[in-house]
């Protein structure tokens, strides 16, 4: 999946967005999310990449807990066939929920 391909899934979520962050402040009100690549898990042979998979972080901050909006994100994920893993933690110093989706595409 491609970055622009990645960006035109993250306009059917919806939600303000950026790469990594917003500009300091520049932040949207929530909820908003931000997208960006950790890594990669690329698939070797003959010592070189074979397979290129880079990992895909989308976070979604809200300020109260909102099952809908997950719903929202996890169908356009579903729609285009991707397995993610979700976890959640609230930041206090921010005052936010943190619901990640991890996934390599």
């Amino acid at each position: 999946m491609t970055y622009e391909e990645v960006v035109a899934m993250m306009e059917e979520m919806n939600l303000p967005f950026a790469y990594d962050h917003f500009v300091e402040g520049e932040s949207p009100e929530p909820p908003f999310a931000v997208f960006l690549y950790p890594g990669s898990s690329n698939f070797p042979a003959d010592g070189r990449v074979y397979y290129k998979s880079s990992r895909l972080n989308i976070e979604i901050y809200t300020d109260l807990k909102n099952p809908e909006l997950e719903f929202t994100v996890e169908a356009v994920l579903d729609l285009h066939g991707i397995f993610y893993e979700k976890s959640e933690v609230w930041i206090e110093t921010e005052n936010l929920y943190e619901v990640l989706y991890q996934m390599e595409v």
